[in-house]
């Protein structure tokens, strides 16, 4: 074989230094400082969404980017993971431009909070925010007033929210949370406190004239536009931001995030839970199977912990456990429906309790609900159908299953002989004699001795 000239390994190398060039570029994520993240956050925020968020905003701080926009459409969310977001901004070394679109889109619920945590607030044309007020899990959920309700009182004075104790402590807790994260950004605490205590909230034109949000722009060249040369103070200094002709890098949620999104909707959750349950059950009837346990604790400790980060009433977890339990018992102890009847009822009663429905996005879809309850019915009614068959069922085995039997003389005899039942051979009485091989009827059983008489065809 030839060995490589000079001029061939030249041209090999200058065909391969390009290659290597561009995966070594590939790699890095963004020229230090000189360019910015877009970051998107669609749908009901939840863990998934602040832990995707609070990732890239560090991220964005160790490779050097200057800034960091947000679009943002959502409709609320839970409260825990708007807390975190808004913390991960506040702790940001990097400014962060919350930008509401595209047109038609929504900051509801904790994307006001969101907007009132970042170091730029910003709007499409046609789009809103506000609706801030907190719900709560229980009776009586939905704490605070009606958003009609303050608007037919005298407006000089303002009522305290109506409901429970715990409904006015969530409110009062969000009202004084998002007037500090108003009172930091310098923008309009008193629309910020309508928009919790009273569902308040405003189109995009109407939020720039209450000084709510900082900026209205038509998309994100025209954004980068309105924020060049604005100063903003991110932590305890300000910056001034360079945003024209600045590179954005859209950044898309990862596999992580995905699986944390999946894991964590409740639908998803509820099903990993009745899964858990039912393969716990099924490997406890069964020792030894090993399938059903495994994929069972699997399951329930996925769906244990996409519980720990929602908003669970425990009551109707207990109800759905008790509505499970039931209908396993009524295999083992027929009660001709009471027990699983009562299981179902339970089931459904705990599924409809298990997540709030005044929570955007994070409750259990009815038909859900509906096709489980259905799949525990029709399986209730086999075991029920079952149980009835077997009651009616003739008796093939013990004392009771031998009478009426149909048996063989082994041999001849006048009162007492030998007699094959089933394959055994007993002892038998007869008050008629009996021929060998004759056929009999066994009319009762005394101990160890049966009582037969000749078979009549």
């Amino acid at each position: 074989m030839d060995k490589p000239t000079p001029v061939r390994v030249r041209r090999i190398l200058a065909c391969a230094l390009p290659l290597i060039a561009g995966w070594a570029l590939h790699g890095q994520a963004v020229p230090q400082g000189i360019s910015g993240i877009l970051l998107p956050v669609n749908g009901a925020i939840g863990p998934a969404t602040s832990d995707f968020f609070g990732r890239k905003l560090r991220d964005a701080a160790d490779t050097g980017a200057s800034i960091v926009v947000v679009t943002l459409d959502t409709p609320g969310g839970l409260d825990t993971s708007m807390r975190d977001m808004v913390q991960a901004i506040l702790a940001s070394d990097v400014p962060v431009v919350m930008y509401v679109s595209p047109s038609g889109a929504r900051a509801a619920s904790a994307g006001t909070f969101l907007m009132y945590a970042s170091h730029v607030a910003a709007m499409a044309p046609a789009t809103n925010l506000g609706a801030a007020t907190p719900v709560q899990i229980g009776p009586g959920a939905g704490g605070g007033p009606k958003p009609e309700e303050p608007a037919a009182k005298d407006d000089k004075a303002p009522e305290a929210p109506s409901g429970s104790a715990l409904e006015r402590k969530a409110v009062n807790d969000a009202v004084a949370y998002i007037r500090s994260l108003a009172d930091l950004r310098g923008r309009n605490a008193d629309w910020a406190e309508a928009a919790v205590r009273e569902g308040a909230s405003l189109p995009a034109n109407e939020a720039l004239a209450t000084g709510v949000v900082d900026l209205v722009a038509a998309d994100l060249p025209d954004l980068l536009a309105a924020l060049d040369g604005r100063k903003v103070k991110v932590k305890s200094r300000e910056v001034e931001l360079h945003t024209a002709g600045l590179l954005l890098r859209d950044v898309q949620p990862d596999w992580r995030t995905r699986l944390l999104s999946l894991i964590t909707n409740p639908n998803v959750a509820y099903l990993l839970m009745l899964i858990g349950i039912y393969g716990l059950l099924l490997e406890g009837y069964n020792p030894g199977t090993v399938l059903p346990g495994v994929v069972g604790a699997i399951c329930l400790l996925l769906a244990l912990f996409a519980f720990q980060v929602l908003s669970v009433n425990y009551a109707g977890l207990a109800l759905i456990a008790l509505g499970v339990l039931l209908i396993v018992a009524e295999t083992f102890v027929p009660s001709f429906g009471a027990l699983g009847f009562g299981g179902i009822i339970a089931f459904v009663i705990g599924s409809v309790m298990l997540l709030d429905e005044s929570v955007p996005g994070f409750s259990i879809a009815w038909q859900v609900i509906a096709t489980m309850a259905l799949a525990g019915s029709l399986v209730l009614v086999g075991i029920v159908s079952f149980a009835v068959r077997a009651r009616r069922r003739p008796v093939v085995s013990g004392v009771e299953g031998l009478l009426r039997e149909q048996a063989e003389a082994v041999e001849s005899f006048e009162r007492e002989g030998l007699v094959r039942v089933h394959g055994e051979v007993w002892t038998a009485v007869s008050r008629n004699p009996v021929r060998a091989g004759e056929r009999l009827r066994v009319l009762a059983v005394n101990g160890l001795t049966l009582e037969v008489e000749p078979a009549r065809d």
